[in-house]
């Protein structure tokens, strides 16, 4: 038998924050992985292609913090997008080293193809919380978004 190590000052898995979260994550992202499964879009790549639906252009830097990606991720996931021509590319005019990426109409077209379904899965989440509730469960997450460990005195 082997001997357990004592975890008392650890919260129980049922009230554990990280894997609340992953759980959370995981209910949430189950219908959406079900729309794109229809598509060929990974969930990576939908990110990048909601973010970039909602501006102009971006930067790589920009865009990955905004789709929450790592850099070389990115990359990955931005060279499969121009290859399926759902995204175009260009060296920024004025820093040579900056990369732009814009939403092309193929990839526009992939955005209105799943918005019906997206908004369905949007409406039932908001409707399962409540209004109220969603919001200030998205409040709640961008006060984490904002926190830094290093703030805190002892850890």
């Amino acid at each position: 038998m082997t001997k357990r190590t004592p975890t008392a000052q650890l919260p129980n898995t049922q009230r554990s924050l990280p894997i609340a979260l992953i759980r959370a994550r995981e209910k949430v992202m189950a219908p959406i992985r079900e729309m794109l499964s229809e598509t060929g879009i990974t969930e990576q790549q939908w990110r990048v292609l909601r973010v970039l639906s909602e501006h102009d252009a971006l930067d790589a830097t920009e865009l990955a913090e905004r789709a929450s990606l790592h850099q070389p991720s990115l990359t990955r996931i931005l060279r499969t997008l121009s290859e399926r021509s759902f995204i175009a590319r260009t060296q920024d005019k004025e820093d040579r080293r900056r990369q732009v990426v814009v939403l092309t109409e193929a990839g526009q077209r992939v955005i209105s193809d799943n918005l019906a379904q997206a908004t369905r899965i949007s409406v039932a989440l908001r409707g399962a919380l409540g209004e109220a509730e969603f919001e200030r469960l998205l409040d709640l997450l961008a006060v984490l978004d904002d926190f830094k460990f290093e703030d805190v005195q002892e850890i």
